[in-house]
């Protein structure tokens, strides 16, 4: 029976937000998300697809986002990925499927590298490895970027929010206004919050280039990458796939820096498929199932 667990796990001096939702028993798929991006903007067809594909999808939100907690000074990306693996200590979770979209690919990718023995595979979507003069920003979307002036109220938050999507969306998938409005409206009324935004893109720019540390990734791993994605170019893509022993790079024609909902099924396919070379290789009992009871993660407290 489908089960849905939400809950505050400490983590050191932080409390991140997570929610578990999936068969018990079956294997897990932490998703990390993007920049200022909530664990609950999740596109609904792609809950259903990860759930039907066997995963339970364990979703939480970073520091500086949403219901997790704020923190006032600086931090890189690796310290957002120390948070994943501490979440996976509080929840009581040996191993995992990762999959990161963005910065969420990023974090992802700095998971594999700082704490191999919690990863079983990794999926990095739309994301990059951090070397310069890869999976650079187009100067249009920049020039927007600086020349918008921050956006103050509901109304203009969720109008900047449909605006920059508009911006960033592939050609050959038509947004779904409507639908983005009421992510962007939730989002807004669930935890706004630009100054962790800000804190999280700084994070970025402070963290190191992954690329000699992402050779020593021993854990299969698909590279899914938009053919059209002004925010993260697609060298991006490559350039981690080329980074990574033995990782397979899907590229996507038309998609730009937005996963449609029309391309639900062929990316968990493909995240499946990954996960699938993990079993094949993984030794029995190791492929991150929650604990023997059945209860699912234990959680700070629970008996």
């Amino acid at each position: 029976m489908r089960r849905r667990e939400t809950g505050l796990a400490r983590v050191r001096d932080l409390d991140l937000c997570w929610s578990l939702v999936g068969e018990p028993m079956s294997p897990i798929l932490m998703t990390i998300m993007g920049l200022g991006v909530q664990m609950t903007e999740w596109d609904d067809a792609f809950v259903g697809e990860f759930v039907r594909a066997g995963f339970q999808l364990l979703q939480f939100d970073n520091r500086d986002s949403g219901l997790s907690s704020k923190v006032d000074e600086a931090y890189t990306l690796e310290d957002m990925a120390d948070d994943a693996a501490g979440l996976l200590d509080a929840l009581g979770i040996p191993r995992v499927h990762v999959f990161g979209m963005s910065m969420g690919g990023m974090i992802g990718q700095a998971l594999a590298i700082r704490h191999p023995d919690r990863v079983l595979s990794l999926a990095s979507v739309m994301s990059t490895t951090g070397a310069k003069g890869v999976g650079r920003t187009a100067r249009h979307v920049i020039d927007a970027m600086i020349g918008a002036p921050p956006s103050t109220g509901r109304s203009a938050v969720v109008a900047a929010q449909l605006a920059a999507a508009e911006l960033v969306n592939g050609e050959g998938y038509p947004l779904d206004v409507e639908a983005m409005r009421r992510r962007a409206a939730a989002a807004y009324d669930r935890g706004h919050y630009p100054e962790g935004r800000a804190r999280q893109s700084a994070a970025i720019r402070r963290s190191p280039d992954r690329t000699a540390a992402l050779a020593a990734v021993g854990v299969p791993a698909v590279v899914i990458h938009g053919d059209q994605d002004p925010v993260m170019d697609v060298s991006g893509g490559r350039a981690t796939a080329a980074a990574i022993p033995g990782a397979r790079l899907m590229i996507l024609p038309g998609m730009g820096h937005l996963v449609p909902a029309e391309l639900a099924r062929t990316v968990v396919g493909a995240v499946r498929a990954n996960a699938e070379r993990a079993r094949t290789a993984a030794d029995s009992g190791t492929e991150g199932v929650s604990p023997p009871t059945g209860r699912g993660p234990a959680r700070p407290g629970s008996p």
